[in-house]
């Protein structure tokens, strides 16, 4: 692989390769961007004979007298009933396809309104309607083993007593506070199980006026369980299963019309194949003892996903309502599609808008637990070193690891705006928790169930002790680098050996972990403002600094990090590292792209984006 790399730069870049500065080793190559920046000549381009397209649709309308018509109305006059959808123009397809419309009545509330669904009438028959799904789980009474004998009836053999605590026992809940943790079932990633970490610390990072929110959270692992081999590591994540918000389960609940004194009541889960309600367990039949709370808490995602047909074939099969019902099983059907489409790539909707968008639709549990996604761990990436992270607290050193959480929102029907299920769980931990040390309580109990997860990522895996580094970040995804740079300054050596490039989109609101890198911290690290100020996104500083990166990507153990969203600041930051290769290395774009190919083959670039 390194043979290939210098046959590529041999052949286009010969003496091309910068040197290290000539500066003494605690110097490092500046960050500072200069204005006088070589002009690119452009070329004239090669003239090339036009050729003619080919025409991939047919052009029926070029006028007004065209659209009146096809239509017989003139444009002002369906520009202003036109929703766009094309079901103005029913009564004319249903003439000629003999098809019968009907129109229905739509559901009266703000749920349904919402939905924005371009329904004008509905097909009186229907095609190809999705078949109801099957039923997978079920939801059973405890009931004593049939094995046992009755109190009032005699045995002609009785079982031993192991046998009977046996028995009774797999009937009863676990001794586990399931309000801050899921249930043992819920195992997210093999040999892991969820540990409810106390969160020791908790403030908000960003400022007043920050477009997006975020949290440092300090969690204390102490007692986390020994007997996994395997250990914190920087750079390393973390997976978190985060509940569903009580209040919005109750109000499914409500919706359901399950009354309040069997939604904690133990009760028989039977699920006849699959994984659920584990995340990555076997796909086989189960049977085990928990509660409607807890399967609906910890188990199914009621925001995250589109509504899918099966779940609105479910919803439509227990319709009381009759246009309620056509409406729902018009969604699932053939006549329905570009209706369901234009749906399903719209705002992602949850369970409960669709409850009350169709109120008289209210499905057995259990049938909505066959159809809706599992609930599934977040992950985190480590803000520090946890390997030197611990205080002294009641006479007793607890480990802490760190982690920053941005808060994401999406738009909702009520409110305007709601959180994700995991940043939102981690917002809602961090505001109580501040709320309760402003009240004076000196170590308020908040928990976050996690678990050590996929610790093996692209940055933990690629981390070394020693080579320069050069790590780009925007977001919170600059939280990993933290601990990077906190384990490099520990080493006279290293430092200057490590450089970060951070964007934000104002400084004064915005930059994370400001003052929190080290006592090297205004020699290592640039920060970029995308909003304000300077007014650039940090894949502009990538190509600004091309000596620097040219320096390190071939440097011997030299590696180029990038952590960070993949729409906009990944993808731009790529673009800007080929751009560097083909400057500093005289290549053509796709030898470019080969070369950073090659690197990230070598584990000399490395780029984890979401």
């Amino acid at each position: 692989m390194a043979t290939q790399i210098d046959r590529i730069l041999a052949e286009h870049s010969a003496g091309s390769i910068p040197e290290e500065p000539q500066t003494a080793s605690s110097v490092a190559p500046s960050l500072t961007y200069s204005d006088s920046a070589d002009e690119q000549e452009i070329e004239e381009p090669h003239q090339i004979e036009p050729r003619r397209r080919r025409a991939s649709t047919r052009l029926i309308a070029k006028s007004p007298d065209d659209v009146q018509r096809i239509t017989g109305e003139s444009t002002t006059q369906l520009i202003r009933r036109c929703c766009g959808g094309g079901c103005c123009l029913n009564n004319t397809k249903a003439k000629e396809l003999g098809i019968d419309y009907e129109r229905v009545e739509f559901p009266d509330n703000d749920a349904y309104r919402s939905l924005f669904l371009k329904i004008d009438a509905i097909p009186t028959t229907l095609s190809n309607v999705c078949d109801l799904p099957e039923q997978t789980a079920f939801l059973q009474p405890v009931r004593r083993p049939s094995n046992l004998p009755s109190p009032t009836e005699p045995s002609l053999s009785t079982p031993s007593k192991d046998d009977v605590a046996k028995s009774l026992e797999s009937l009863s809940l676990e001794d586990l506070d399931t309000k801050i943790q899921p249930p043992t079932f819920v195992q997210p990633h093999p040999p892991h199980h969820v540990f409810a970490a106390r969160v020791h610390n908790t403030r908000e990072l960003t400022g007043m006026g920050a477009e997006k929110r975020t949290f440092h959270f300090d969690l204390d692992v102490t007692n986390y369980p020994e007997g996994e081999n395997v250990d914190f590591k920087v750079g390393g994540a973390i997976g978190v299963s985060a509940p569903n918000e009580e209040s919005m389960v109750d109000e499914i609940f409500g919706l359901l019309l399950v009354p309040r004194f069997l939604r904690d009541k133990p009760v028989l889960l039977r699920t006849t194949k699959g994984r659920w309600p584990t995340v990555w367990g076997d796909d086989m039949a189960r049977e085990l003892v928990t509660t409607r709370r807890d399967l609906l808490t910890w188990c199914s995602d009621i925001q995250s996903y589109p509504p899918t047909k099966q779940l609105l074939r479910v919803l439509a099969e227990h319709a009381t309502d009759e246009s309620e019902r056509k409406i729902l099983q018009f969604l699932c059907a053939a006549e329905g599609q570009g209706v369901f489409c234009d749906f399903r790539t719209g705002p992602h909707v949850t369970l409960v808008q669709l409850l009350h968008a169709f109120p008289s639709s209210k499905p057995p549990l259990d049938l909505l637990f066959s159809v809706l996604q599992p609930l599934m761990p977040r992950f985190y990436s480590l803000s520090n070193d946890p390997h030197e992270s611990f205080e002294t607290r009641d006479g007793k050193q607890h480990r802490l690891i760190e982690i920053a959480v941005t808060v994401h929102e999406t738009s909702d029907w009520r409110s305007g705006s709601r959180a994700g299920i995991g940043s939102g769980f981690f917002q809602r931990q961090a505001l109580k928790f501040i709320e309760a040390k402003e009240k004076g309580e000196e170590h308020p109990e908040f928990y976050i169930p996690m678990f050590k997860g996929l610790m093996a990522n692209p940055l933990a895996k690629e981390f070394v002790s020693d080579g320069p580094m050069l790590l780009i970040g925007a977001g919170v995804g600059i939280a990993p680098f933290r601990g990077f740079v906190q384990r490099r300054l520990k080493t006279a050596n290293c430092a200057n050996k490590v450089w970060v490039l951070q964007g934000i989109r104002d400084s004064l609101v915005d930059e994370l972990y400001s003052g929190e890198w080290g006592v090297h911290e205004d020699e290592v690290k640039r920060v970029v403002q995308s909003r304000k100020g300077e007014g650039r996104y940090v894949q502009e500083e990538v190509k600004h600094q091309s000596d620097l990166v040219w320096y390190i990507i071939n440097s011997v153990d030299g590696r180029v990090f990038v952590c960070g969203s993949t729409r906009g600041m990944g993808e731009g930051v790529e673009a800007a590292l080929i751009e560097v290769a083909m400057e500093k290395g005289n290549l053509e774009r796709e030898e470019a792209k080969q070369f950073w190919e090659l690197k990230k083959e070598a584990g000399q670039y490395i780029a984890e984006t979401w």
